[in-house]
């Protein structure tokens, strides 16, 4: 089942997305919020007819550092013994269609395709594996936007990683997903006509798998149903500028479209 957060005519509110393939798709509004019992309130909307936001309300993002070895090769560094994790703060969040905004004190920012859990209503606290299945709801496209010089200049990534506009989601959950073994696909460009591949890897590539990332990361912090866990990106990330649109992709989920414009 897919599960959006969009805003309509007479105001926000989370739905269903039916329907196959790019057109045809609606939405039909639930009373509830996902992690609930579903209830639908009868109201649908055609897919292009609403504006769609970050899928879900979190009170954290959690990152993953250095989860795919050739992006850890790309970016001069070994593979982490154990996941390296850090936080993105939630006001980085936006969602589909939302421009991503470069702060002048950053020359280099960079795009992450990213694979991203989503924590279900039960939460998750110092869960082994199986518990850490049990908490996931779902799964989304991320972008884990960094500024690259602001990376390699602090001692931790903070900064680099936490600027409102860093973390776009969307464009829905998906929660009947096999993460085994699915492509992750970033691709940038101008124009619809001159957009380029510019990551592409798969999960099962990953160092350390989704179960262990939830039940690592549970065991430092709890999470928090809605709470978001991005699972590395694949190597490729390159320079992203205002003008540039950049289309994060995982498949089985959906595509996850902004533009780049400078915030000052």
């Amino acid at each position: 089942m897919r599960f959006a957060r969009f805003v309509h005519a007479a105001g926000v509110s989370f739905g269903v997305v039916e329907g196959d393939g790019a057109s045809g798709l609606t939405v039909a509004e639930i009373s509830s919020l996902p992690f609930e019992k579903v209830v639908r309130t009868g109201q649908r909307w055609a897919l292009p007819d609403v504006r769609l936001l970050a899928p879900i309300f979190s009170s954290k993002v959690i990152g993953v550092g250095r989860n795919y070895a050739e992006h850890a090769a790309e970016m001069g560094n070994e593979v982490p013994k154990e996941p390296l994790i850090f936080i993105k703060p939630s006001t980085s969040v936006i969602g589909p269609g939302d421009a991503i905004r470069i702060p002048s004190v950053t020359t280099q920012v960079e795009e992450e395709a990213e694979l991203a859990v989503v924590i279900g209503a039960t939460g998750a606290r110092r869960v082994d594996r199986a518990g850490a299945e049990k908490a996931i709801f779902g799964y989304t496209c991320a972008n884990d936007v960094t500024a690259r010089d602001l990376q390699r200049k602090d001692p931790q990534w903070t900064r680099a990683k936490g600027f409102d506009s860093f973390c776009p989601l969307g464009p829905w959950i998906e929660t009947e997903l096999d993460v085994s073994d699915l492509e992750v696909r970033c691709e940038v460009g101008r124009t619809p006509e001159s957009m380029e591949v510019r990551q592409i890897g798969r999960t099962k590539d990953m160092v350390f798998d989704i179960p262990g990332l939830v039940s690592y990361v549970s065991h430092v912090m709890t999470l928090l149903p809605g709470d978001v866990i991005l699972t590395g990106t694949p190597a490729g990330v390159s320079q992203i500028v205002p003008g540039d649109t950049v289309s994060v992709s995982v498949q089985g989920i959906g595509e996850l479209r902004n533009t780049v414009v400078a915030l000052d």
